[in-house]
């Protein structure tokens, strides 16, 4: 059975960091695109930054390019989001995602394209 566990949200202050971490089991992590999503109340959810099977592509939101970072150690069958910079429009409840359809360099970027999902880690960006 395929799982996913976000961990490592929390409060944190205007222009700090937070590293999240998606932790996969059921399924090798070496066949899957991962993506990171975000829903804040009262909005959809949308992707945040989305990592391809092999490593070769990523993407990233307009708003978050440049202070987030997708990574993914297949070894220990987890995704990471560094996240520098937070600011308050940031809060929000972060979900990874996980999908094994596509070729390797492919990468997905909307919640339709994938297949299982994590139950969030919520994130707070607050003074």
């Amino acid at each position: 059975q395929v799982q996913l566990v976000e961990s490592g949200g929390g409060l944190v202050q205007p222009g700090g960091s937070l590293r999240l971490s998606c932790a996969v089991s059921g399924f090798s992590l070496d066949y899957y695109h991962i993506g990171w999503f975000r829903q804040a109340p009262g909005k959809e959810r949308e992707a945040v930054s989305c990592i391809s099977r092999n490593g070769e592509g990523t993407y990233y939101a307009d708003s978050v390019q440049g202070r987030f970072t997708i990574s993914r150690d297949n070894a220990k069958n987890t995704v990471y989001l560094q996240m520098n910079s937070l600011n308050p429009e940031d809060t929000a409840v972060y979900y990874c995602a996980a999908v094994a359809n596509y070729p390797g360099a492919y990468v997905p970027k909307t919640t339709s394209e994938y297949e299982s999902w994590g139950m969030g880690t919520q994130v707070t960006v607050s003074s």
